[in-house]
């Protein structure tokens, strides 16, 4: 596997240094963590982010290869760690029952923030579709004047009993894939379908990095564990996560348990050894 780009002749330099600091790591793969969960939980503010400062100082701890944040959290709370660990702006506000994307910060915050890519999240199989790949598309655009990867965090959706929920079905989720890579994306954030040998397919279609979203809250660390080395055993470029670290206890020694997943390709049960779990 690829660790680099150094074969794509047509990329730009820039958003090839930005992407080669992404993908730092031998592996070649991501392990990044999400803390930009906030207008999409409408029912307040989830537990393991209330404490923003804390939390953010446990998660670099366990030194991951970059972490997904807004804005006003980037600019009041990162300077501890500018430039040790890679930022990835979220750009967008999004809810499932209010599926249309809407920016709040462009691929400019993005550059002055001292980012390495800019997020952007969409929902897809809703009837909002179209205008959310219009408004990645736009996005897109938008970075490629600073030279800036776009990272699409896709989420094809399904009428619930409570009403629209992200859809893991591995039709649904290729069609998610396809959409992000359509409308020009670097790199896509997909849910994972719950089925290696569809999700290998899936990835395998994917013309650029596929890295898989960390999903819902798992019943257990070492279930969330099971899940991502699942997602590697498809072939996956890594995942970010969110939840499923700093929604447990000892949310360093999680990082280091997905890293060691990720990275070196441990079981879920060598992981939590690694990380002294």
């Amino acid at each position: 596997m690829a660790a680099r780009w150094e074969t794509v002749t047509a990329m730009e330099i820039g958003k090839l240094v930005r992407l080669n600091r992404l993908f730092a790591h031998p592996s070649g793969r991501l392990c990044s963590i999400a803390v930009d969960h906030f207008i999409g939980y409408s029912d307040g503010l989830p537990e393991g982010l209330r404490s923003l400062q804390p939390a953010l100082a446990a998660i670099a701890a366990g030194g991951p290869d970059a972490v997904t944040m807004h804005k006003g959290v980037a600019a009041s709370l990162w300077v501890p760690y500018a430039g040790r660990i890679p930022l990835i702006l979220q750009s967008t506000l999004i809810r499932a029952r209010d599926a249309r994307s809407r920016q709040i910060a462009t691929a400019e915050d993005a550059i002055r923030l001292g980012a390495d890519a800019l997020a952007m999240a969409a929902h897809v199989h809703c009837p909002d579709e179209v205008l959310n790949l219009r408004t990645l598309a736009r996005c897109v655009r938008d970075a490629a004047r600073f030279a800036l990867p776009v990272i699409c965090h896709i989420y094809p959706l399904a009428e619930g009993t409570g009403g629209p929920e992200v859809s893991f079905t591995p039709e649904d989720v290729a069609w998610a894939v396809r959409c992000a890579v359509e409308a020009g994306a670097d790199v896509v954030k997909a849910p994972y379908c719950g089925n290696v040998p569809a999700y290998a397919d899936i990835v395998a279609a994917c013309p650029v990095p596929l890295v898989a979203a960390g999903g819902p809250r798992a019943g257990s660390l070492e279930a969330a564990l099971a899940m991502i080395a699942e997602v590697m055993a498809g072939g996956a470029r890594g995942a970010t996560i969110g939840r499923n670290v700093w929604g447990f206890p000892h949310v360093t020694e999680a990082v280091l348990a997905f890293k060691a997943v990720i990275h070196d390709g441990r079981t879920p049960q060598e992981a939590l050894k690694v990380a002294g779990l």
